[in-house]
């Protein structure tokens, strides 16, 4: 049980790093949509890419609120919900295997 353990634990160490990395380039999109950003810079084009597969959908549930679009503050609370419930509870479980 001690190799399961340590596989879960590093499973959600990895998991946690990359969705710690997600919530900056969502929080990076973010910004850079408040200014004008050339939509043919790599940049601009790799973080709409990268976010607006998940941010899309929540769009068109929610809408604008005030014509504030607040898609990527719900998809922080999911990551971080993910990163102190989801991925605590995987670490716990895995640090019981261990001890055992």
């Amino acid at each position: 049980m001690f190799v399961v353990g340590k596989f879960i634990s590093v499973m959600a160490r990895i998991l946690d790093t990359v969705l710690w990395i997600y919530m900056w380039i969502i929080i990076v999109a973010a910004l850079i949509s408040w200014v004008n950003p050339d939509p043919y810079n790599p940049i601009v084009r790799f973080l709409y890419k990268a976010t607006e597969p998940v941010l899309r959908p929540i769009r068109r549930v929610i809408g604008t609120i005030g014509g504030i679009d607040i898609s990527p503050i719900i998809v922080i609370f999911a990551i971080y919900f993910l990163r102190y419930f989801v991925i605590a509870s995987l670490s716990e479980f895995a640090f019981r295997l261990t001890v055992r």
